[in-house]
């Protein structure tokens, strides 16, 4: 099915029977990807009595609780209210889901300290004149273990402070990556990707989000695509989501 999508003084045409899903599955699997020290998703039916709710177990129906950590557990996204001291929730801040974005592939690259990061430099050349409302960052290798990695303690690549600031002078207000985090596993709290993506608390852009644990497959090209951002109604910082991508015709 050919939708048209006019946007900004522009026609874009996307297939909406061809959904690319880059978001990773929230599951129970002890192999699950996984950050942050937490524990994996767990599934439990709730008991009243003799009644249970696992149809497995003499349940009428599956009747869960579910125990998760969005910003632990699989693909999310995230407003300001993950770094302010006000409660912000991703409901409040994401009222617009349909965005015309760019798929970039970066081979993160070693520093003086040993780290592994995206640079400014970077994002200038593979962004090269594009402006693009949300940028999707996938970095390199990109092999299906990205699916299964138990990132905590490993100080995984992140985005430098520089490159933040560049990607607020273009205007992009989504900033999707397959890492779990823009900024450093141990950086003693300071966040400073997180705070100048938001520009918080001096000049703070309550509409822009941040997706981590993102999986692009490699036969994904590079280039424009329209980006679909879906989200559970959490009144909460963040929410497990789906970002979906379209080829644009």
């Amino acid at each position: 099915m050919i939708a048209s999508i006019f946007h900004k003084g522009k026609d874009y045409k996307i297939d909406l029977f061809q959904p690319i899903d880059i978001s990773m599955p929230l599951s129970t699997d002890k192999n699950c990807v996984s950050a942050w020290y937490v524990e994996p998703m767990k599934l439990e039916p709730v008991a009243n009595g003799e009644w249970i709710g696992d149809v497995s177990k003499g349940g009428s129906v599956n009747f869960r609780n579910i125990i998760f950590n969005p910003h632990g557990n699989g693909t999310h996204t995230e407003c300001v209210g993950h770094i302010s001291k006000e409660f912000v929730t991703i409901n409040q801040c994401l009222k617009q889901f349909m965005f015309l974005a760019e798929v970039v592939t970066l081979l993160p690259t070693q520093i003086e300290n040993g780290d592994f990061v995206i640079t400014k430099k970077q994002l200038k050349i593979v962004l090269e004149n594009s402006k693009p409302e949300a940028i999707i960052i996938r970095t390199l290798s990109n092999g299906l273990n990205k699916l299964t990695t138990q990132y905590s303690n490993t100080n995984p690549p992140y985005i430098l402070e520089e490159a933040i600031l560049f990607l607020n002078e273009i205007g992009v207000q989504h900033l999707l990556i397959d890492m779990p985090s823009i900024d450093r596993e141990n950086d003693e709290g300071k966040l400073l990707a997180h705070h100048a993506f938001w520009q918080y608390p001096n000049n703070t852009q309550f509409q822009k989000t941040i997706t981590e644990f993102i999986y692009v497959p490699n036969e994904i090209n590079d280039g424009a695509y329209i980006l679909n951002l879906q989200i559970a109604s959490f009144e909460n910082d963040a929410s497990p989501s789906k970002p979906i991508l379209y080829k644009i015709f």
